[in-house]
């Protein structure tokens, strides 16, 4: 498994402990992968408290990837190329694009043409 990047829908899946992502966390550790989430999908799924408590325990097992000036005008650049206006979604690919990380996504109808304008592979949960 190469390295592999978390959409909001695979972290609102382990939220809800669904048993498929629950088996792609584990097989990333199994292989010592360590899944990275970017701040902007993060965002979209965390909410505080005791509803985010499971997800704060899975983040301590995954990298943050920052919103950077780098990051922001690749997926700017996305945007463009793909003819999208969903930053956040052009922010995740962009993210796992600089890694040259496999996505895993829940939404793959939006994420498929960033995801081809970045030369990223996406994994549908």
């Amino acid at each position: 498994m190469a390295g592999v990047t978390l959409d909001a829908g695979p972290l609102i899946a382990l939220q809800r402990r669904d048993r498929r992502m629950e088996a792609w966390v584990a097989e990333a550790a199994t292989r010592s992968v360590v899944p990275v989430v970017p701040a902007p999908a993060l965002a979209e799924v965390w909410r505080g408290g005791p509803r985010s408590a499971l997800l704060a325990r899975v983040l301590t097992f995954c990298d943050v990837d920052v919103v950077d000036e780098v990051l922001a005008r690749r997926a700017g650049e996305l945007l463009a190329a793909a003819g999208g206006s969903a930053t956040v979604d052009a922010l995740v690919v962009a993210s796992a694009a600089r890694r040259g990380d496999l996505l895993l996504t829940a939404d793959p109808d939006d994420m498929r043409p960033l995801a081809v304008a970045a030369g990223v592979r996406l994994a549908v949960l």
